[in-house]
């Protein structure tokens, strides 16, 4: 029976012109268990839809094996492949050379000189206030009954809502 078809599948055009560029599974070594154009489809459903490797519907090959061609052909360049021989196919069918004779370069993609290290990074900044989140009083003590005031010189004032259960007898308002 065949699998359901998906609006991000490949159509059969499609996959003339990518049948060529896509490597099948290597010679002498245990035989595919999935054709490539069902890898190539599961792997254009996750682009297409943005979905997890995870949520691929199972009438797709396995998500890990299809991550795992992905990843292979990532690494190995097939997609740059791909990618380079649309583009030519898309230059000559508007009627232009088929690979860029001049690139144009402006200051945004233009890598300059970067500064490494920690004198490169902004430091967090610290909140003047507390978390109203914070499981701890100021004082350290995990207690909100703990009358002692911070002693030590660096201690920042009680939080407002710590003042307004310490000044309630009901405790939280």
């Amino acid at each position: 029976m065949p699998r359901r078809r998906y609006p991000s599948d490949t159509t059969d055009r499609e996959w003339a012109l990518l049948a060529p560029l896509v490597p099948g599974a290597k010679p002498g070594g245990r035989p595919a268990k999935h054709p490539p154009r069902e890898l190539v489809d599961a792997i254009c459903y996750v682009l297409r839809t943005g979905a997890s490797w995870r949520s691929l519907p199972h009438d797709y090959p396995p998500w890990q094996t299809a991550y795992d061609w992905f990843r292979r052909w990532r690494l190995d360049g097939t997609w740059e492949q791909v990618a380079g021989a649309l583009r030519e196919r898309a230059r000559a069918k508007a009627g232009r050379e088929p690979t860029p004779s001049a690139a144009i370069l402006d200051s945004q993609s233009v890598k300059t000189t970067e500064k490494g290290g920690p004198a490169a990074t902004t430091p967090a900044r610290r909140s003047t206030g507390a978390s109203a989140t914070s499981s701890s009083t100021p004082g350290g003590s995990s207690s909100p009954a703990s009358s002692t005031p911070p002693t030590s010189p660096t201690a920042r004032a009680p939080s407002s809502s710590w003042r307004r259960w310490r000044a309630g007898s009901r405790g939280w308002s």
